[in-house]
């Protein structure tokens, strides 16, 4: 856990920075302050092009088709409005197919062949690894809209989903206190986000008085169909008379199975709940809720939220989509706030340089769909509320459990040894994305000096 030391540092730097950043950014959103004059020349021809670089295809296609179709709502909506900087917004859509390294393939040919002035892309955090140093190599802009790991901090992304702090501990903390679990299974898929996430959420449990035998841990492939026996062990670690939780970070059509395993054994939420990171409208719209009913999910938006934002948003969705049923989740809200945020950024700047957007980034903030504003911070990483919700039989969520107000983000994990000095800070002279508040120096890892 973190020293006294470190966390007064973090809430020097990270907390009373960022909520004077976030006050100063949304009083300048809502005085509409003009652009500042062109740094460097506009995108040269008739259109400014912009990147989609979602999984069409495989396994992730069942989480990341939307993303591409909000995408294309999102610059359709703009250009209704007249553009960006007088030009109009062309989509550039790449399918990388759930092969991660065909996404650093495509953001390559996005960047260095399409010219496109900042990309929107990628779900898993392996496909994020796979394209950060195709981005840091050509300074290209890469806006990431799905809850990670954190531990990386880069000055070519821009982290519109939830760190860990945003999603993952905040769920623990509500089983423990609501659901008295003392028990906990840590189920994922088999890469970079659950086993990181997993690595912080042993931590913070440990921290909290829970012993190694109260924790169990499981990972298995990307598109695991066969549950069977896993369920069965899940199922034996909760008889031991103790009340159990499993955490899910299982991405993909994985879930559907799973879930239906669990409905197999007779597993109900309220023996055994279920708190995932990755399971929203969309996924639950393909899935036989029955199974699921109680379980929950953590996230920072539900389509339930009852907002004029979120309405007006649900609409321009369906009128889009010319589907009254499709649903809006998560990830689509992170898209329309970062889609946002480099448009304010871009209006700001005055081009779309890349040096000159991610400077004009930091600060930035525009409206969420839950009636509030989020702040882009100097960790390039966004504010956002917390919520819980719990799955109805419609496949929506009744949120149970929510913030008081928005969370600033932790881009490095105070629970592990290596990173609970770090910080991130883009801002100028600084200009690092690991910089160690004990030794005063900008490390390395995920965060190198720009």
């Amino acid at each position: 856990m973190a020293s006294e030391e470190t966390s007064l540092t973090r809430r020097t730097l990270g907390g009373l920075g960022a909520a004077a950043l976030t006050v100063a950014a949304i009083g300048a959103t809502k005085a509409a302050i003009a652009p500042t004059p062109a740094q460097a020349a506009p995108a040269s021809g008739d259109t400014i092009k912009v990147g989609i670089l979602h999984s069409l295809s495989g396994t992730m296609a069942i989480s990341e088709t939307t993303l591409k179709d909000v995408m294309l709502m999102l610059i359709e909506e703009q250009n209704k409005k007249g553009g960006l900087l007088g030009k109009k917004l062309e989509a550039v859509v790449v399918d990388p197919a759930s092969n991660w390294p065909l996404f650093a393939e495509k953001a390559r040919q996005l960047l260095a062949v399409d010219k496109v002035a900042a990309v929107f892309g990628c779900w898993t955090s392996v496909s994020r690894k796979s394209v950060l140093p195709v981005f840091e190599e050509l300074n290209g802009i890469l806006f990431y809209p799905v809850q990670y790991e954190g531990q990386e901090c880069s000055r070519n992304i821009f982290y519109t989903g939830a760190a860990p702090n945003q999603q993952a501990i905040p769920a623990v903390d509500y089983l423990m206190k609501e659901e008295k679990v003392e028990r906990w299974v840590l189920a994922g898929t088999d890469y970079v986000y659950p086993r990181t996430t997993n690595q912080i959420l042993l931590a913070y449990l440990q921290s909290k008085g829970v012993k190694p035998a109260d924790i169990m841990i499981n990972y298995t492939p990307f598109g695991q169909s066969d549950w069977q026996s896993i369920v069965a062990s899940i199922k034996k670690f909760g008889s031991a008379g103790k009340k159990t939780a499993v955490v899910s970070t299982i991405n993909g059509d994985a879930n559907v199975p799973f879930y239906k395993e669990l409905g197999n054994a007779g597993i109900k939420a309220t023996d055994i709940p279920v708190v995932a990171f990755s399971v929203g409208e969309e996924e639950l719209a393909g899935m036989d809720t029955k199974p699921l009913l109680g379980h929950l999910a953590a996230w920072n938006y539900f389509e339930s939220i009852d907002t004029p934002e979120n309405k007006e948003f649900i609409a321009t969705w369906h009128k889009f989509i010319k589907n009254d049923k499709r649903t809006t989740n998560d990830p689509m809200e992170a898209h329309y706030i970062g889609f946002n945020m480099w448009v304010k950024a871009v209006e700001k700047a005055g081009t779309t340089d890349p040096n000159a957007v991610i400077d004009a980034a930091i600060g930035v903030a525009v409206p969420n769909l839950s009636g509030g504003y989020s702040a882009l911070m100097p960790n390039h990483h966004i504010t956002k509320p917390v919520l819980i919700g719990e799955i109805q039989d419609n496949g929506q969520f009744n949120i149970v459990s929510q913030t008081p107000g928005l969370v600033v983000a932790e881009e490095w994990s105070p629970y592990v040894a290596d990173t609970k000095y770090l910080i991130g800070d883009w801002r100028k002279p600084m200009s690092c994305g690991a910089f160690n508040v004990k030794t005063g120096k900008c490390g390395a890892g995920g965060g190198k000096k720009a």
